[in-house]
């Protein structure tokens, strides 16, 4: 059975740091693009980040310098750490993967392009 599961988020000041993981099981993490997006009320959910298979990186460019995703492919897990962080950053982040096509070259930024999700984890930033 897949699962992806999202942990790390809460409640911080603007500046603060947190590391968001999302554990995965039921497939492998290594030959997957893996991606982070957020959802803020009432907006659309947008791209944060990606990774793939070669563990080459793509970021948005409110995160670029601030942000930054990995993953423990030991562990089978993706990893967010993220620095700097703003009010604008208060959202709820979603782990993503992209897994039935196969080994996964360049990192994906489209919705549609990935089939598996988190639940997803509340960051909410305070001025």
């Amino acid at each position: 059975q897949v699962q992806m599961v999202e942990s790390g988020g809460g409640s911080v000041q603007a500046g603060g740091s947190l590391r968001l993981s999302c554990a995965a099981s039921g497939y492998t993490v290594s030959r997957s693009c893996m991606g982070w997006f957020r959802q803020a009320p009432g907006k659309q959910r947008e791209f944060v980040s990606g990774i793939d298979a070669d563990g080459r990186t793509k970021y948005a460019d409110s995160v670029k310098g601030r942000f930054t995703i990995s993953q423990d492919n030991a562990k089978n897990t993706l990893y967010l750490q993220m620095n700097s962080l703003k009010p604008e950053d208060t959202a709820m982040y979603y782990c993503a993967a992209r897994r039935l096509w196969g080994y996964c070259s360049g990192p994906r930024s489209r919705l549609n392009e990935y089939d598996g999700w988190g639940q997803g984890t509340q960051v909410t930033v305070s001025s």
